[in-house]
Protein backbone atom coordinates (compact mmCIF):
# COMPACT_ATOMS: atom_id res chain seq x y z
CA UNK A 1 0.00 0.00 0.00
CA UNK A 2 1.58 3.20 -1.08
CA UNK A 3 1.87 6.62 0.90
CA UNK A 4 -1.65 8.50 0.66
CA UNK A 5 -3.37 10.99 2.16
CA UNK A 6 -4.95 10.49 5.86
CA UNK A 7 -7.98 11.60 3.96
CA UNK A 8 -8.08 8.71 1.63
CA UNK A 9 -6.76 6.18 4.60
CA UNK A 10 -10.07 3.61 5.38
CA UNK A 11 -10.50 2.74 9.29
CA UNK A 12 -9.38 -0.63 8.43
CA UNK A 13 -5.79 1.27 6.70
CA UNK A 14 -5.09 3.08 9.78
CA UNK A 15 -5.70 0.08 11.91
CA UNK A 16 -2.68 -1.67 9.76
CA UNK A 17 -0.55 1.46 10.22
CA UNK A 18 -1.24 1.33 13.76
CA UNK A 19 -0.01 -1.76 14.16
CA UNK A 20 3.08 -1.34 12.42
CA UNK A 21 4.15 1.86 13.85
CA UNK A 22 3.31 -0.04 17.85
CA UNK A 23 5.49 -3.01 16.91
CA UNK A 24 4.21 -6.81 16.45
CA UNK A 25 3.89 -7.39 20.96
CA UNK A 26 1.18 -4.57 20.87
CA UNK A 27 -0.52 -5.51 17.75
CA UNK A 28 -0.78 -9.23 18.62
CA UNK A 29 -1.86 -8.32 21.89
CA UNK A 30 -4.74 -6.33 20.86
CA UNK A 31 -5.42 -9.20 17.50
CA UNK A 32 -6.45 -11.63 21.08
CA UNK A 33 -9.32 -9.36 21.86
CA UNK A 34 -10.75 -9.15 18.14
CA UNK A 35 -13.20 -11.07 16.78
CA UNK A 36 -11.94 -13.70 14.19
CA UNK A 37 -12.89 -11.70 11.26
CA UNK A 38 -11.59 -8.77 11.92
CA UNK A 39 -8.07 -10.35 13.02
CA UNK A 40 -8.08 -11.76 9.31
CA UNK A 41 -8.98 -8.39 7.15
CA UNK A 42 -6.24 -6.72 9.27
CA UNK A 43 -3.62 -8.89 8.96
CA UNK A 44 -4.65 -9.10 5.30
CA UNK A 45 -3.99 -5.22 5.38
CA UNK A 46 -0.49 -5.22 7.31
CA UNK A 47 0.57 -7.45 4.43
CA UNK A 48 -0.06 -5.16 1.84
CA UNK A 49 1.82 -2.61 3.25
CA UNK A 50 4.62 -1.26 1.34
CA UNK A 51 5.96 1.57 3.78
CA UNK A 52 4.81 3.97 6.33
CA UNK A 53 6.08 7.62 5.30
CA UNK A 54 6.84 10.10 7.80
CA UNK A 55 3.84 12.66 6.98
CA UNK A 56 1.40 9.50 7.04
CA UNK A 57 2.84 7.91 10.19
CA UNK A 58 2.70 11.38 11.97
CA UNK A 59 -1.43 11.84 10.77
CA UNK A 60 -2.56 8.74 12.10
CA UNK A 61 -0.98 8.85 15.55
CA UNK A 62 -2.08 12.38 15.55
CA UNK A 63 -5.87 10.91 15.32
CA UNK A 64 -5.18 8.48 17.85
CA UNK A 65 -3.81 10.92 20.34
CA UNK A 66 -6.85 12.81 19.87
CA UNK A 67 -9.54 9.80 20.23
CA UNK A 68 -7.42 8.94 23.33
CA UNK A 69 -8.70 13.13 24.63
CA UNK A 70 -11.87 12.04 23.94
CA UNK A 71 -11.90 8.62 25.38
CA UNK A 72 -10.75 9.89 28.61
CA UNK A 73 -12.95 12.90 28.61
CA UNK A 74 -16.04 10.43 28.21
CA UNK A 75 -14.60 8.43 30.70
CA UNK A 76 -14.33 10.87 33.27
CA UNK A 77 -17.97 13.10 32.46
CA UNK A 78 -19.48 11.34 29.49
CA UNK A 79 -20.09 11.82 26.35
CA UNK A 80 -21.63 15.64 26.56
CA UNK A 81 -18.31 16.68 28.77
CA UNK A 82 -15.89 15.47 26.31
CA UNK A 83 -17.81 17.43 23.27
CA UNK A 84 -17.38 20.69 25.72
CA UNK A 85 -13.70 20.21 26.32
CA UNK A 86 -12.52 18.90 22.76
CA UNK A 87 -15.13 21.97 21.01
CA UNK A 88 -12.62 24.03 22.98
CA UNK A 89 -9.23 22.23 22.13
CA UNK A 90 -10.44 21.07 18.55
CA UNK A 91 -13.58 23.50 17.26
CA UNK A 92 -16.88 22.05 16.77
CA UNK A 93 -16.60 20.09 13.78
CA UNK A 94 -13.42 17.97 15.02
CA UNK A 95 -15.09 17.31 18.47
CA UNK A 96 -18.34 16.14 17.02
CA UNK A 97 -16.49 13.26 14.92
CA UNK A 98 -14.66 12.69 17.70
CA UNK A 99 -16.82 12.07 19.99
CA UNK A 100 -19.05 10.15 17.39
CA UNK A 101 -16.14 7.91 17.22
CA UNK A 102 -15.77 7.26 20.49
CA UNK A 103 -19.35 5.89 21.07
CA UNK A 104 -18.20 3.11 18.62
CA UNK A 105 -15.04 2.26 19.50
CA UNK A 106 -16.37 -0.48 21.92
CA UNK A 107 -13.91 -2.86 20.61
CA UNK A 108 -11.16 -0.17 21.78
CA UNK A 109 -12.58 1.33 24.53
CA UNK A 110 -10.13 0.15 26.71
CA UNK A 111 -7.39 3.00 27.56
CA UNK A 112 -4.98 3.66 24.46
CA UNK A 113 -2.39 3.63 26.97
CA UNK A 114 -2.33 0.34 26.97
CA UNK A 115 -1.07 -0.10 23.88
CA UNK A 116 1.80 1.38 24.44
CA UNK A 117 1.88 -0.79 27.65
CA UNK A 118 2.29 -4.16 25.69
CA UNK A 119 4.90 -2.45 23.40
CA UNK A 120 8.10 -3.66 22.65
CA UNK A 121 10.44 -1.62 25.18
CA UNK A 122 13.74 -2.13 22.70
CA UNK A 123 11.29 0.21 20.14
CA UNK A 124 10.21 2.38 22.87
CA UNK A 125 13.96 2.97 23.77
CA UNK A 126 14.49 3.79 20.25
CA UNK A 127 11.64 5.76 19.94
CA UNK A 128 13.20 7.83 23.33
CA UNK A 129 17.00 8.17 22.60
CA UNK A 130 17.71 12.04 23.25
CA UNK A 131 14.75 12.52 24.78
CA UNK A 132 15.01 15.21 28.25
CA UNK A 133 14.33 12.47 31.37
CA UNK A 134 11.30 14.15 33.16
CA UNK A 135 9.38 13.77 29.23
CA UNK A 136 10.70 9.42 29.56
CA UNK A 137 9.65 9.91 33.15
CA UNK A 138 6.12 10.80 31.95
CA UNK A 139 5.94 7.91 29.70
CA UNK A 140 7.22 4.83 32.20
CA UNK A 141 4.33 6.61 34.64
CA UNK A 142 1.90 5.12 31.95
CA UNK A 143 3.46 2.01 30.19
CA UNK A 144 3.06 -0.11 33.36
CA UNK A 145 5.79 -1.98 35.56
CA UNK A 146 7.05 -4.78 33.19
CA UNK A 147 7.63 -2.09 30.13
CA UNK A 148 9.12 0.73 32.63
CA UNK A 149 11.37 -1.51 34.42
CA UNK A 150 12.41 -3.35 30.88
CA UNK A 151 13.20 0.28 29.24
CA UNK A 152 15.18 1.24 32.58
CA UNK A 153 17.56 -1.84 32.34
CA UNK A 154 18.23 -0.76 28.32
CA UNK A 155 19.53 2.63 29.56
CA UNK A 156 22.58 3.81 30.58
CA UNK A 157 22.80 3.96 34.42
CA UNK A 158 23.14 7.55 34.58
CA UNK A 159 20.63 7.94 32.91
CA UNK A 160 18.03 5.56 34.57
CA UNK A 161 18.82 7.16 37.85
CA UNK A 162 17.90 10.45 36.48
CA UNK A 163 14.41 8.82 35.28
CA UNK A 164 13.70 7.47 38.41
CA UNK A 165 14.57 10.42 40.21
CA UNK A 166 12.09 12.23 37.99
CA UNK A 167 9.04 9.38 38.29
CA UNK A 168 9.56 9.47 41.88
CA UNK A 169 8.52 13.16 42.03
CA UNK A 170 5.77 13.08 39.43
CA UNK A 171 2.56 14.82 40.21
CA UNK A 172 -0.94 13.08 39.08
CA UNK A 173 -1.06 14.28 35.40
CA UNK A 174 -4.33 15.44 33.46
CA UNK A 175 -6.14 13.65 30.58
CA UNK A 176 -3.72 15.70 28.37
CA UNK A 177 -0.98 13.00 29.29
CA UNK A 178 -2.02 10.86 26.57
CA UNK A 179 -1.34 13.86 24.09
CA UNK A 180 2.43 14.69 25.42
CA UNK A 181 3.35 11.12 25.35
CA UNK A 182 2.37 10.53 22.08
CA UNK A 183 3.45 14.28 20.94
CA UNK A 184 6.70 12.36 21.92
CA UNK A 185 6.41 9.65 19.34
CA UNK A 186 5.51 12.22 16.44
CA UNK A 187 8.88 14.16 17.17
CA UNK A 188 10.61 11.17 17.11
CA UNK A 189 8.88 10.10 13.82
CA UNK A 190 9.50 13.63 12.40
CA UNK A 191 12.98 13.94 13.22
CA UNK A 192 14.11 10.69 11.01
CA UNK A 193 14.07 14.04 8.44
CA UNK A 194 14.21 13.15 4.42
CA UNK A 195 13.97 8.71 5.06
CA UNK A 196 10.76 8.06 2.63
CA UNK A 197 9.76 5.53 5.22
CA UNK A 198 9.31 5.16 9.16
CA UNK A 199 8.43 1.78 9.49
CA UNK A 200 7.31 -1.33 6.96
CA UNK A 201 4.51 -3.35 6.88
CA UNK A 202 4.22 -6.33 4.06
CA UNK A 203 4.31 -10.38 4.76
CA UNK A 204 7.15 -10.05 7.29
CA UNK A 205 5.10 -7.21 9.71
CA UNK A 206 2.09 -9.71 9.14
CA UNK A 207 4.21 -13.14 9.82
CA UNK A 208 5.96 -11.10 13.29
CA UNK A 209 1.83 -10.88 14.14
CA UNK A 210 0.62 -13.84 13.82
CA UNK A 211 3.93 -15.83 15.31
CA UNK A 212 3.17 -14.15 18.70
CA UNK A 213 -0.21 -16.03 18.45
CA UNK A 214 -1.26 -19.10 20.27
CA UNK A 215 -0.37 -21.95 17.52
CA UNK A 216 -3.87 -23.01 16.82
CA UNK A 217 -5.23 -19.34 16.26
CA UNK A 218 -2.24 -18.51 13.87
CA UNK A 219 -2.90 -21.90 11.84
CA UNK A 220 -7.30 -20.93 11.91
CA UNK A 221 -6.40 -16.87 10.48
CA UNK A 222 -3.78 -18.38 8.00
CA UNK A 223 -6.71 -20.73 6.87
CA UNK A 224 -9.00 -18.36 6.27
CA UNK A 225 -6.24 -16.43 4.33
CA UNK A 226 -5.50 -19.00 2.52
CA UNK A 227 -9.31 -19.61 1.34
CA UNK A 228 -8.66 -16.47 -0.28
CA UNK A 229 -5.87 -16.15 -1.49
CA UNK A 230 -3.40 -19.25 -1.24
CA UNK A 231 -0.43 -17.14 -2.39
CA UNK A 232 -0.75 -14.70 0.21
CA UNK A 233 -0.76 -17.13 2.85
CA UNK A 234 1.78 -19.45 2.10
CA UNK A 235 4.13 -15.78 1.67
CA UNK A 236 3.34 -15.20 5.25
CA UNK A 237 3.51 -19.04 6.38
CA UNK A 238 7.22 -18.84 4.88
CA UNK A 239 7.91 -16.13 6.96
CA UNK A 240 6.95 -17.58 10.40
CA UNK A 241 9.01 -19.53 12.67
CA UNK A 242 6.62 -21.81 15.42
CA UNK A 243 8.12 -23.71 18.08
CA UNK A 244 7.31 -27.05 15.94
CA UNK A 245 10.18 -25.08 13.69
CA UNK A 246 13.08 -26.38 15.98
CA UNK A 247 12.59 -29.56 14.70
CA UNK A 248 14.50 -27.98 11.33
CA UNK A 249 16.91 -25.87 13.51
CA UNK A 250 20.56 -27.23 13.09
CA UNK A 251 21.86 -29.41 15.95
CA UNK A 252 24.67 -26.38 17.30
CA UNK A 253 22.12 -23.98 17.20
CA UNK A 254 19.60 -26.45 19.59
CA UNK A 255 22.57 -26.75 21.83
CA UNK A 256 23.15 -22.65 21.88
CA UNK A 257 19.41 -22.40 22.78
CA UNK A 258 19.39 -24.67 25.60
CA UNK A 259 22.79 -23.11 27.22
CA UNK A 260 21.05 -19.91 27.14
CA UNK A 261 17.37 -20.99 28.09
CA UNK A 262 15.99 -20.89 31.16
CA UNK A 263 15.90 -24.27 32.78
CA UNK A 264 12.48 -24.36 34.24
CA UNK A 265 10.62 -22.36 30.95
CA UNK A 266 12.60 -24.99 28.40
CA UNK A 267 10.87 -28.00 30.88
CA UNK A 268 7.41 -26.26 30.19
CA UNK A 269 7.78 -25.23 26.60
CA UNK A 270 8.51 -29.08 26.10
CA UNK A 271 6.05 -30.28 28.38
CA UNK A 272 3.80 -29.42 25.52
CA UNK A 273 6.27 -30.43 22.13
CA UNK A 274 5.63 -33.09 20.34
CA UNK A 275 7.68 -36.50 20.95
CA UNK A 276 10.11 -35.20 17.79
CA UNK A 277 10.87 -31.75 18.83
CA UNK A 278 11.17 -32.91 22.44
CA UNK A 279 13.50 -35.59 21.47
CA UNK A 280 15.52 -32.84 19.07
CA UNK A 281 16.28 -31.29 22.28
CA UNK A 282 17.03 -33.68 24.31
CA UNK A 283 19.81 -35.46 21.74
CA UNK A 284 22.13 -32.21 21.77
CA UNK A 285 22.18 -32.63 25.79
CA UNK A 286 24.93 -34.78 27.57
CA UNK A 287 23.17 -38.02 29.16
CA UNK A 288 23.16 -36.32 32.94
CA UNK A 289 21.37 -32.41 31.43
CA UNK A 290 19.02 -35.17 29.21
CA UNK A 291 18.09 -36.96 32.37
CA UNK A 292 17.83 -33.95 34.56
CA UNK A 293 15.70 -32.18 32.06
CA UNK A 294 13.20 -35.11 31.85
CA UNK A 295 13.19 -34.95 35.40
CA UNK A 296 12.21 -31.79 35.35
CA UNK A 297 9.81 -31.90 32.84
CA UNK A 298 7.97 -35.05 34.57
CA UNK A 299 7.54 -33.19 38.23
CA UNK A 300 5.79 -30.15 36.25
CA UNK A 301 2.82 -32.17 36.49
CA UNK A 302 0.15 -30.93 34.91
CA UNK A 303 0.28 -27.45 33.15
CA UNK A 304 -2.54 -24.88 31.91
CA UNK A 305 -2.05 -24.94 28.03
CA UNK A 306 -1.79 -21.21 28.04
CA UNK A 307 1.66 -21.36 30.32
CA UNK A 308 3.04 -23.97 27.65
CA UNK A 309 1.69 -21.70 24.98
CA UNK A 310 3.37 -18.37 26.27
CA UNK A 311 6.72 -20.37 27.28
CA UNK A 312 7.20 -21.90 23.80
CA UNK A 313 6.45 -18.33 22.43
CA UNK A 314 9.55 -16.86 24.92
CA UNK A 315 11.70 -19.50 23.85
CA UNK A 316 10.69 -18.53 20.17
CA UNK A 317 11.79 -15.07 20.65
CA UNK A 318 14.73 -16.00 22.70
CA UNK A 319 16.21 -18.42 19.66
CA UNK A 320 15.18 -15.46 17.36
CA UNK A 321 17.11 -12.80 19.49
CA UNK A 322 20.12 -15.18 19.12
CA UNK A 323 19.69 -15.34 15.44
CA UNK A 324 19.61 -11.44 14.99
CA UNK A 325 22.50 -11.39 16.89
CA UNK A 326 24.61 -13.87 14.83
CA UNK A 327 25.02 -16.59 17.35
CA UNK A 328 22.43 -19.22 15.37
CA UNK A 329 21.13 -19.85 12.41
CA UNK A 330 17.23 -20.85 12.42
CA UNK A 331 17.16 -22.34 8.70
CA UNK A 332 19.50 -25.03 7.11
CA UNK A 333 20.70 -23.41 3.97
CA UNK A 334 20.08 -26.79 2.31
CA UNK A 335 16.80 -26.80 3.51
CA UNK A 336 16.13 -23.38 1.98
CA UNK A 337 17.09 -24.05 -1.27
CA UNK A 338 15.31 -27.85 -1.18
CA UNK A 339 12.23 -25.82 -0.24
CA UNK A 340 12.26 -27.65 2.92
CA UNK A 341 11.62 -24.71 5.28
CA UNK A 342 8.01 -23.73 4.37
Amino acid sequence: MAARTQEKLSGIQKAAILMVLLGDKAASSVYRHLPHDDVEELTREIARIDFVSNEQAVQVLEEFSKLGMAQEYAAKGGAEYAHRLLVVAFGEAVAKDLVKQVTRMEALSSRDLDLLQRADPQQLARLLEGENPQTIALLLAHVGVKTASALLKIFPEELAAEVVTRLASLRPSSPEIVQKIFGVLHKKIQSLGKQDAVACGGVQAAANVLNRLDGSFSKTILGSIGNRSTDLAEAIRNQMFTFDDFLLVPEVSIREIVAQADKKALAISLKGATPEVREHFLKVMSSRAAEMLKEDIDVLGAVRARDIAQAQRDLVDAARKLEAEGKIVLKNEQEEEEGAYV
